[in-house]
């Protein structure tokens, strides 16, 4: 045999090698992708089985909440910035309370408010729903607890309270209104930046951050965040009366401790939940009534997170790649 065909031998051995290493590779990519699927369709067979037995045997905090047959303190808790979005929306603190008003076993309602604030429409909404559900359950007393801190449209919904409690180190109070943004023209001039900005109608670019101030544009915001404050005041006024201090600072938007808020008649006396359950409404046995998303939402929301990251491993997309 010469070299020639030696060399020929070789390259067919090379290339049969080649051709079962693929083979042998291709079965093994196949093997792990029928793994995968049949862990994927495993997993989700056994999330259809969770969520089926949750939603048939565990009830909401809610429903569990409404079936008490024994005297309580309806607890709603109002955490965090006070906006559409949020926990802490008025949808879900209104719900809430309507759930607690109608519970005659409910022998009164804590608000435990840990906020700063937010949007004064949503404060409005479950203000004005409180004087409302007051007036239609006159029985049911409501009470304001204020935690860390409430402050602006925390305390604009802790005004509608019967009375406010707070703890001596609480942050109470910022009775008024803002709105802020920035201004760089100079600093664009400086880049060579040009702005080109389109408006239909001549105020439609009020206020833009890029654009020079304009007085007249200024004056307007300035009469409509008076117009807010105004009736935050009286939203304050309204619910505290007679108890507040004749001091202006008030409504300046300055911030005082729990303690001081007493002497200015912004807060009644100190105490936290329990204290004010236990001995201002004399129902120890405290019922979270606060609408939080139940299993279910959390579930599915969890689950689809969940199944979105597991079919991507499973169809081999992973960091925007095709493996």
């Amino acid at each position: 045999m010469n070299d020639e065909q030696k060399n020929q031998d070789s390259s067919t051995q090379q290339w049969q090698q080649d051709v079962i290493n693929r083979l042998a590779f291709a079965a093994l990519n196949e093997q792990k992708k029928n793994r995968r699927w049949k862990i994927f369709f495993m997993l989700l067979f056994l999330s259809y089985l969770f969520l089926i037995y949750f939603t048939t045997f565990v009830k909401p905090e809610s429903a569990r909440a409404t079936l008490t047959s024994k005297k309580h303190t309806a607890l709603i808790e109002v955490k965090g910035i006070i906006a559409d979005d949020q926990s802490a929306s008025a949808d879900n603190i209104v719900t809430s309370l309507r759930n607690a008003f109608e519970n005659e076993k409910a022998a009164g309602i804590i608000l435990r408010i840990n906020s700063p604030g937010g949007s004064p429409v949503q404060a409005g909404y479950v203000n004005d729903e409180i004087y409302r559900l007051r007036e239609q359950y006159p029985d049911t007393p409501v009470y304001a607890v204020i935690t860390d801190i409430g402050a602006s449209g925390g305390y604009y919904i802790a005004a509608a309270a019967d009375e406010i409690y707070a703890d001596k180190a609480s942050i109470v109070g910022s009775i008024g209104v803002i709105m802020n943004n920035f201004g760089f023209t100079e600093a664009i001039d400086k880049l060579g930046i040009e702005r080109r900005l389109y408006t239909a109608g001549e105020s439609k670019g009020f206020l833009d951050p890029f654009s020079p101030e304009k007085e007249q544009d200024v004056q307007h915001i300035k009469a409509m965040l008076n117009n807010i404050h105004t009736q935050f005041i009286e939203t304050v006024k309204k619910g505290r009366g007679d108890r507040l201090v004749d001091d202006p600072k008030l409504f300046s938007g300055l911030i005082w401790t729990g303690e001081e808020s007493v002497e200015l008649g912004l807060v009644d006396g100190l105490g936290s939940s329990s204290y004010v359950a236990r001995e201002i409404i004399q129902a120890e046995n405290i019922v979270d009534y606060t609408r939080r998303p139940d299993f279910f939402e959390r579930f599915t929301r969890q689950f689809g997170a969940a199944m979105g990251k597991a079919m991507s491993k499973t169809l081999g997309l992973e960091n925007g790649t095709i493996r």
